[in-house]
Order: structure tokens, then C-alpha cells, then sequence
């Protein structure tokens, strides 16, 4: 049994997840097709296991959220919270992501083909994202760790209180939050933000020059290394 298909008109989303947490991996089912998902919550949640969960339909809250080495495609759009706390894998969207995609998410990549509202990758601990359309206000608040790729345009406050994550922004930028500024673009962010186009499959026409690089003054850390002998 290598592939299983769960048509959500039918069947309670429950009995989807508890398969793809338990009987996927023990009977080495690799691909998941879903239908009729009808904007359903919490679909593909806390994956564990290397399997291609495929949402034929828009997804509501947290689609995909703590994905770990699964693939999640959603032929569709998402609601709040896609990809949330995401460890590893791909999630990839084909429509528009709602709020808070990609929260707090700590590694893998998130790809939305379409748009992205508010407070995209806020706490972010080393997830990749990349946006094919635009983002809206506070995105990437306070993060911490990871890429966010935007290849149309963002809104207010970008980067508000940000740490060391990178967000490359090509569109233009509203306005930058409490310590985030524009920064040079050296070789190595360029290497970094081509491979980064690679994997969300864009390929050369976009060109990296076109791209801005953001990221944090550090004008807001408690700890500053020239005050080290102080501490």
C-alpha cells in the first residue's frame, strides 16, 4: 500500500489524522490524497513520518502546523496559522495564506504561490519561507532564526523587534519596524537567496539583484559582545 485517498465529505477529519500519525508509517503509505476538505481546521497536523499529504481544496486554521519530514500541498488557500511551529518538511500552498503563516516555525520550507496577510513568520526559529505575491503588516516580528523570501511587495512595520532571521523583500517595503533596517547584500546571501528561489522553484528570470536584504540594527539586545568583560 503505497498511496490512500480520504474524501472528508465522508469521512470525519479525525480518522484522517490519527492514519497519517499511525497507520502511514507502519504500513509505508507515502502518498495522502485529501478532498472535499471544505476549509476543515487542523488538517495534516504533527506529522512524523516522510509522507505526501495532498489537500485538493482550500484549508482552514493550521494546516500543516508542527509538520515534521512530511509534504503538505495545498491546491488551494489556507487559513490562519499554516505551517505553525513547522520543525521539517514542505508545506506548499498554491492560493493565499491567512494570518500568521508559518508562526514560530523552526525549519523546512513553506511556500505560498499566492499572497500572504498579517504577522507572516512572527517568532520565527529557522524556517524558510518564500511568497510568491505580497505579505502584510508585522511580518517577521521578533524573529529569530530563518529566511523569508517576498517576491511582491510588504507592509507596515516589517521586522518589527527582529533578531537574526533574513527577510529579502524585492516589491517595496510600507514601513520598517523598531529596529529592523535595509542591509548590504553580500555574495553569501546572494548564493543564499538564489538556492532559496530554486527550492520554492522559481527559476533565473527572477534575478536576486532585484532583492533588498532586512534584518536587525541589534540596537534592542540586552547582550552586546564589546561589553563582555563586564558581565
Amino acid at each position: 500500500m503505497e498511496r490512500m485517498s480520504f474524501d472528508l465529505a465522508q469521512t470525519p477529519l479525525r480518522e484522517l489524522n490519527s492514519f497519517l500519525h499511525r497507520d502511514a508509517p507502519a504500513k509505508g503509505v507515502r502518498q495522502v490524497a485529501v478532498t472535499n476538505p471544505d476549509g476543515a481546521h487542523n488538517i495534516a497536523v504533527g506529522l512524523d513520518c516522510p509522507v505526501e499529504v495532498e489537500v485538493h481544496g482550500h484549508a482552514g486554521y493550521y494546516a500543516g502546523g508542527m509538520n515534521k519530514t512530511g509534504t503538505v500541498t495545498i491546491f488551494g488557500s489556507a487559513g490562519t496559522g499554516v505551517a505553525e511551529n513547522m520543525m521539517s518538511g514542505r508545506v506548499h500552498v498554491k492560493g493565499d495564506a491567512s494570518q500568521s503563516a508559518g508562526a514560530t516555525g523552526c525549519g523546512g520550507l513553506l511556500v505560498i504561490d499566492g499572497n500572504a496577510s498579517a504577522r507572516l513568520g512572527i517568532s520565527l526559529r529557522g524556517l524558510d519561507i518564500v511568497v510568491k505575491g505580497s505579505i502584510g503588516h508585522m511580518a517577521a516580528f521578533m524573529a529569530q532564526a530563518g529566511n523569508i523570501v517576498v517576491l511582491g511587495d510588504a507592509g507596515d512595520a516589517l521586522g518589527d523587534s527582529i533578531y537574526e532571521a533574513r527577510l529579502f523583500v524585492r516589491g517595496k517595503v510600507k514601513s520598517l519596524g523598531t529596529d529592523c533596517i535595509a542591509k548590504e547584500m553580500r555574495e553569501e546571501h546572494r548564493t543564499l537567496l538564489r538556492g532559496l528561489l530554486d527550492a520554492a522553484g522559481i527559476g533565473p528570470e527572477i534575478d536576486v539583484a532585484e532583492f533588498t536584504r532586512y534584518g536587525s540594527a541589534r540596537t534592542l539586545y540586552q547582550f552586546h559582545i564589546e561589553n563582555l568583560g563586564s558581565y
